[in-house]
């Protein structure tokens, strides 16, 4: 594998491809560029930003970026999936998609890999990733309590976001009442769209073990870490023993 980071959009977001095929540094550069160009649009830190813009209603919707209308269709979508514990437009200050906007990009840049001939690619934005090959990728899930433990090791075919109360209890709010709730440690969720597994591990945290039955009515499967440290999984969930030699990074 050829392993490249790239620093954007706050994280440190690593890419992994299969040299065998294609142009892979090419590959990279344009998934690269992708990331680069989501961050210019969604940064809620750079004030001339399209959302940072439109959050002091300086753009109509009409003079949105294509990229911007998709992300507000996509959070929309995940607001009535998520039973309105996943919604941007709760967050202070105005629309915020921080919670998929990631992903969403991660799985972009992906698809770009996919594009350019690449034949098997990860992307981990932080502990969202997006990936795509003949086999699986063994994803290593975090202990929330311990950072140097794994809850679990899952199969994972193309996407797996993690959310963790433990990491931003302030800035995760219940948009019912709008008050801080973090009611897991921790929620992982996969399935074919990261931007989506992003938003239902976002409103596990808010909903706590109730959600699961949320996800279990899905195309998605969620493991969690509740406050007293139980692991929870939905029955699907593609938890895997790691073997030596397998491929593995850790999410979350």
């Amino acid at each position: 594998m050829i392993t490249h980071v790239e620093h954007v959009m706050g994280t440190a977001v690593s890419i992994s491809v299969d040299p065998g095929s294609g142009d892979a540094a090419a590959a990279i550069a344009d998934a690269c560029a992708v990331l680069h160009a989501a961050d210019e649009t969604f940064s809620t830190f750079k004030a001339g930003s399209a959302l940072s813009r439109h959050r002091r209603g300086e753009l109509r919707e009409e003079e949105l970026p294509a990229d911007m209308l998709e992300v507000l269709e996509l959070s929309a979508r995940a607001a009535r999936l998520t039973g309105g514990f996943f919604d941007p437009w709760a967050m202070p200050g105005g629309f915020d998609p921080t919670g998929l906007v990631k992903g969403w990009a991660a799985q972009r840049a992906a698809r770009c890999l996919r594009e350019g001939g690449v034949s098997a690619a990860m992307v981990n934005a932080g502990g969202d990733v997006a990936c795509f090959g003949t086999a699986p990728w063994r994803i290593g899930v975090r202990d929330p309590g311990d950072p140097e433990r794994l809850v679990c090791v899952a199969d994972v075919r193309e996407a797996i976001a993690t959310s963790g109360g433990y990491e931003r209890t302030g800035e995760l709010l219940d948009p019912h009442d709008r008050l801080p709730a973090a009611r897991l440690l921790q929620a992982t969720v996969v399935g074919e769209d990261l931007a989506l597994a992003d938003a239902y591990a976002t409103a596990l945290v808010v909903r706590g073990e109730r959600g699961l039955a949320m996800v279990d009515e899905t195309p998605y499967e969620a493991v969690i870490v509740t406050r007293d440290g139980r692991m929870l999984a939905t029955p699907g969930f593609p938890i895997a023993a790691l073997q030596p030699g397998s491929r593995a990074t850790a999410a979350g």
